[in-house]
């Protein structure tokens, strides 16, 4: 069965600051282009739920979170099989202070 990929809403703002920070830095194209990247990543998550690395700063968590790149962003996920959906949890700047990844609830 396939399973829906839900963005969270911390997933949903950081990708608007994204948006809002090239396009003021580098122009609506380049904006448009990268938060497009980082969702166009996601669409084949619905198919093959643990294709992402486990990512190790949050195995204390309950959940099990797991994570894909796209250029310098981690879209950290995790598979809710309760709801049959995989959360989008958050886009994590992998340049920033790493403490930034424990965001996500």
């Amino acid at each position: 069965m396939e399973l829906k990929v839900f963005w969270l809403q911390l997933a949903e703002d950081k990708l608007n600051d994204i948006y809002i920070y090239y396009r003021f830095k580098a122009g609506k194209r380049v904006a448009k282009r990268i938060v497009n990247g980082i969702v166009d990543k996601t669409i084949g998550l619905g198919m093959q739920s643990e294709i992402g690395q486990v990512e190790i700063s949050l195995f204390h968590r309950d959940m099990e979170y797991r994570y894909l790149v796209y250029d310098n962003y981690k879209i950290v996920y995790w598979v809710n099989r309760i709801a049959n959906r995989i959360e989008i949890a958050n886009v994590f700047d992998s340049r920033q202070n790493p403490t930034k990844i424990f965001e996500t609830k």
